[in-house]
Order: structure tokens, then sequence, then C-alpha cells
């Protein structure tokens, strides 16, 4: 171990990487049945059979990439298929099943060539260090205040629906976001008086998330580095408890009746290499060209991103910004997207939860091949991961964001031509949820910035191309 992953030239033991990749694991292990209840609809489409090939895929292809990560780029990031590329894919499935009219499985493996084509164009990129090239062009300030965006951006999710999900059936609607809807315009005795059932696990909910997110914090202050995974077992154990208590409900219910045994057969038969090429082309030349691009500048920026800001937070980068082996973590994810189009899952990139097992001491690719061990054992044991409450996670989401944040102070606040683009992208990658299109907007606006105050020459040749390129996705594509 000590040799391969160098572990105390990066200032880590085994024990404090193992730690750190489990704590990555709770916190992102949600994307495990929520992916193929996205790419499914819940269920709803291509049955059950869909529903199982996808879960597996989704176990499989990240860890593959984990791995590679692991033993390719010796990075502490995991990976997972991408939210709101998950979303956006069930989008472009329905549109393939309107303009073929073949059935949504159909759809499915053919918009699945789709993630094939990109991963592969992702591999030849990273092989020729071009994706390296357009993170360089990023400017450092945009690449300074990616950091602490991402943070405002695992805050608004640890505090927004990530924090938990109640049906209409219990008198509110999905998604629950805390700051609006507990501590917002929704008071309490509306809520009492509206949402009959809801409140009472809406209040659990929120006492739990800050619970576990003070301790969390204490935990921290006094130097306990396993603070974020502990904080998170507290929090757990305190919402199991109260469901017990004040909702006469058994929290493991749920693991007397869960199959624990993969279903292997109905991944072979929907989605394990079950490449639609038929139907794929006959979505039309101009629609598989412009899906192509559009995944592409998504995932690309996405995973630039994230790397770029999780790695600040670990120390990774140089003096410049930049950070070393960076033209392996991209292969890293670009072979997980590859994976995940052959088992049958939407686009594989960097999980900005990643962030989590840095703070939690993670800095080699031990923390990554650890959290790719436990996704593989999720094939086996995804009833426990299930039942890992939301509010426990959340905890940890808030406390990495807030630590994040503390990227802010390199930026140099005294030159408008840095700082406006960053809180630009502050606002933008919160509110739009796309960690990419809060620096595409960065770098438009850091780019007519810099025309409109005579410093052109300031801006590189490829920084006005991928500015040019976010004009035409926002504004022209379609």
């Amino acid at each position: 171990m000590e040799k391969f992953f160098k572990l105390k030239e990066n200032g880590t033991t085994v024990k404090t990487e193992i730690i750190a990749g489990l704590t990555t694991f709770m916190t992102m292990a949600y994307i495990i049945a929520l992916n193929p209840n996205l790419l499914t609809g819940f269920g709803a489409n291509g049955g059950q059979g869909l529903w199982n090939g996808i879960f597996l895929a989704t176990c499989i292809a990240s860890a593959i990439g984990m791995f590679v990560m692991a033993f390719v780029a010796n990075k502490p990031f995991a990976m997972a298929p991408g939210m709101g590329l998950n979303s956006f894919f069930a989008f472009v499935i329905t549109q393939i099943v309107s303009i073929t009219g073949v059935s949504y499985t159909a759809s499915f493996q053919a918009g699945l060539c789709i993630i094939l084509i990109e991963g592969i164009i992702f591999i030849i990129l990273s092989v020729l260090n071009i994706r390296d090239k357009i993170v360089n062009a990023i400017p450092l300030g945009v690449r300074l205040g990616i950091g602490p965006a991402i943070g405002l951006m695992l805050m608004n999710i640890g505090l927004g629906s990530n924090a938990g999900i109640y049906s209409s059936a219990n008198g509110f609607s999905a998604p629950f976001y805390v700051m609006r809807d507990f501590f917002g315009a929704l008071t309490a005795s509306f809520a009492k008086g509206n949402m009959a059932e809801g409140y009472g696990p809406m209040v659990l909910t929120v006492a739990t998330m800050f619970i576990g997110l003070f301790v969390i914090i204490a935990l921290a202050h006094k130097g306990f580095k396993g603070a974020v995974i502990l904080g998170m077992l507290v929090a757990s154990i305190i919402y199991w408890i109260g469901q017990a208590v004040f909702f006469k409900t058994n929290p493991f219910a749920a693991l007397a009746t869960a199959s624990w045994v993969p279903p292997f057969k109905d991944m072979a038969e929907n989605t394990l290499f079950k490449f639609n090429f038929k139907d794929f082309v006959n979505i039309g030349w101009f629609t598989i060209i412009t899906l192509v691009i559009t995944f592409c500048i998504i995932d690309m920026f996405d995973t630039i991103g994230t790397l770029v800001g999780t790695a600040a937070k670990a120390n990774m980068l140089d003096s410049e910004g930049n950070m070393p082996q960076m033209k392996e973590a991209l292969l890293a994810d670009a072979v997980g997207t590859v994976a995940g189009a052959c088992t049958g899952t939407s686009t594989v990139t960097t999980f900005v939860e990643s962030a989590s097992g840095v703070e939690a001491g993670g800095r080699t690719g031990l923390t990554a091949l650890t959290t790719g061990i436990v996704f593989l054992l999720c094939m086996f044991i995804s009833p426990i991961a299930a039942i890992i409450p939301s509010a426990a996670t959340s905890s940890a989401l808030i406390y990495v964001g807030i630590l994040m944040l503390n990227g802010l102070k390199k930026i140099d606040f005294d030159d408008i031509t840095q700082t406006a683009p960053v809180f630009i992208m502050l606002l933008a990658m919160p509110v739009s949820g796309s960690i990419g299109h809060g620096i595409g907007l960065a770098l438009i606006t850091y780019t007519v910035i810099k025309i409109f105050t005579g410093k052109s020459k300031d801006v590189s040749v490829l920084t006005y191309i991928l500015s040019a390129i976010f004009l035409v996705k926002f504004f022209l594509a379609v």
C-alpha cells in the first residue's frame, strides 16, 4: 500500500484513506438507487428489468472509473453517473421514443450509443492532452473560485432537496428545501395545518441534519480525523430513533424483505453491451451531433470544475493553480463513461461529494479504491445503503461546503476583472445546479470584461474559443 499509493509522501495513512473512502461513499450512496429511478421515471418506464440493469451498471461503472482513478492517477476522487446529466439523458430518451416510435428500453439502448461516442471522444482528448490544455486555459481567478462555488453548491444540495423528500400523500410535494420551506415563507402554524403527516418528518429531518452538522463541527474542531463519518453515524442513529419513537415505524423493515441477490440476468438482457445502433441512426445526424456536443461540454466542465475545486481543498494545486496528473484523472473519468455506456448508464463523471472524503483526510488513490470497492459490494448489500437517511448525508455536505468557501481568500478582491466572474459563478453554480454552466458564465463574464476594459490581450485564444462555445450553447443551441 505504502509503496504503490505513496501514503507517507502525501501525509496520510491506510486508516485515514479507508475512512475517507467510506465517508465519500456515504455522501454519494444515494446515487445507487436514484440513478435508475431517474433513468426509468422511478420504474414507470422500461419495467423492473431495465431498472435492475441500470442499478447494477451504476455500481459497476462507478467502481471501474474509481479503480482507474486509484491506480492510474492516484487521486482520491470518486465517480458515478452524474446528476443533471442523468436527468438530461432521461429527457433525451423520451425524445428518442417520440422520434423513432420504439419502446423506452429500445430507445434507452439507442441513447447509450451517444454516451459511448462521448466517452471515446474524451479518451482521445485525454490521451492527446487536449482536455488538460482546456483546464489550463481557464483563467487563474476563475479556477480559484471554482472550489468556493462548488462549496455553495454542496450547501445548496444539503439544505435543499437532499435533506428530505416527502410525497403528496403526506401533504407535501417534493422537493423540500430547508431554508425556503422550513425557515422561510412556510410558517410552523401554516405547516401544521396544511401538511398533515408531512410536518413531523420535516421537523425530524431538519433537526437531524443540524445535530449531525454540529457533531461534525465539534469533532473536527477537536482534530478528530473521522469527524464527518462519525457525525453522519450519529445523525443516522438519531433519525432512526425518531422514526421508531415518534412515528412508530421500523427504519430497518425494508431489510427483511429486500433482495440480496444481484439481478445479473436483467442486466444481461437489458443493458450490458446493448447498443441499439439501428434506432440510433434514425434519430438524425444533426440531432446526434448536437447531443454528443452537448453531453461533451456539460461533462467536460463538470469534471474539470470538480477536479480543480476539490484538488484546491486538498492543497493539490501548484502555484499556478494546476493539478499534477490532471491528464490521468481526466482519463479515469473518460474510461468511467465508456464503462457506463457498456454496462448501461448515463455519463459517469467525477462527483462533487469527493470533497467530503478529502476533508476526512483522503489524499491518494486508496480513498477512491475504497469507495469503488464499497460500490461493488452494494450490488449485494444495497438494502443497507438505502437505509442511510438523506438528512445525515446533508450534514456532511453542508460542512464540506462551508470549508470550501475558504478558497475565497486566495482571490484578489481589489481586481474587479477577477472578482466579477467569480461572484457570477458563485451564484450561477448552485442556482443552475451545474458546475459546467457556472464555469461557462464565469468565462463569458471574464472575456467580456477584459475586452471592455481594454485588456483583451490578457485573454488566451482558447479562452475566447471556450467563451464562444458557451455563448452558442446558452443562446443558440436547440
